[in-house]
């Protein structure tokens, strides 16, 4: 447990440790660590803009700019002191989604008639929740994908069971053991399936709070339990909260 808990603060410290590598290190290593933080954070971006912009090519090109910007080190604004870095995240893609809606403005308008309409989509959309949710899919994305490599390493069915059963919120234990042993070809037994479960469940919660500890510079207790309350991803991991950070 302990050798876990320090792991867990490595991998936390390594996030910003990331952006100050990508800002101030040597060449070789910022243009290393630069590509490491568009692969973390690039689907994040994605979803974001599709909620905003919503037609492909628009989001391409917002996109293409972010990755650009992110490549060649313009993360001067990013910094440790402010907290999270997915204000950060969210402010430099307001800000090319916005210089992407003028220069769309400046440009000729269509035709009459031919039904176009400018890129950039209804503009009831609350930016805000829209990160935020989209924030919290890749976390989601990310905490699945984490799951399946422990899988992969300990040969537990960790993240086929859990998936099943998400896509099956109905069928019983039962019908879970049979389904799955169809499916993965060995034997569940109903009670096997719901250890299994709960296992899954829990070291499921494990990787989620690492992945939202991961993008705050200063994870206490309460840091992470705000911002799984503001993300909206507290019911997911409630009982991990609270064996993690017993005080909050």
């Amino acid at each position: 447990m302990e050798q876990e808990a320090v792991q867990r603060l490595s991998l936390i410290s390594t996030r910003w440790s990331l952006v100050g590598v990508a800002h101030r290190g040597s060449a070789e290593a910022a243009a290393s660590a630069r590509q490491q933080l568009l692969h973390r954070y690039g689907d994040a971006a994605r979803r974001y803009l599709g909620k905003l912009l919503h037609k492909p090519d628009a989001v391409d090109e917002v996109f293409q700019e972010f990755a650009v910007r992110l490549i060649r080190g313009d993360l001067r604004g990013a910094d440790p002191r402010h907290g999270r870095f997915r204000n950060f995240v969210k402010g430099t893609l307001f800000h090319l989604i916005a210089d992407y809606r003028k220069q769309q403005r400046r440009w000729p308008g269509p035709l009459p008639g031919d039904g176009a309409e400018l890129a950039g989509g209804p503009q009831d959309v609350d930016p805000d929740r829209s990160f935020g949710e989209s924030w919290r899919d890749e976390l989601l994305a990310r905490a699945w994908a984490a799951l399946a490599q422990v899988g992969a390493e300990t040969g537990q069915p960790y993240h086929a069971v859990l998936r099943f059963r998400a896509d099956h919120p109905q069928m019983r234990a039962p019908q879970l053991a049979e389904q799955l042993s169809r499916q993965l070809g060995r034997r569940f037994t109903a009670p096997g399936v719901r250890q299994i479960l709960h296992r899954a469940r829990e070291k499921f919660a494990a990787l989620l709070l690492d992945e939202v500890a991961h993008s705050l510079a200063s994870p206490t207790d309460e840091g992470i339990a705000e911002e799984l309350v503001e993300l909206g991803l507290l019911d997911y991991c409630r009982p991990a909260l609270e064996r993690r950070c017993p005080r909050v």
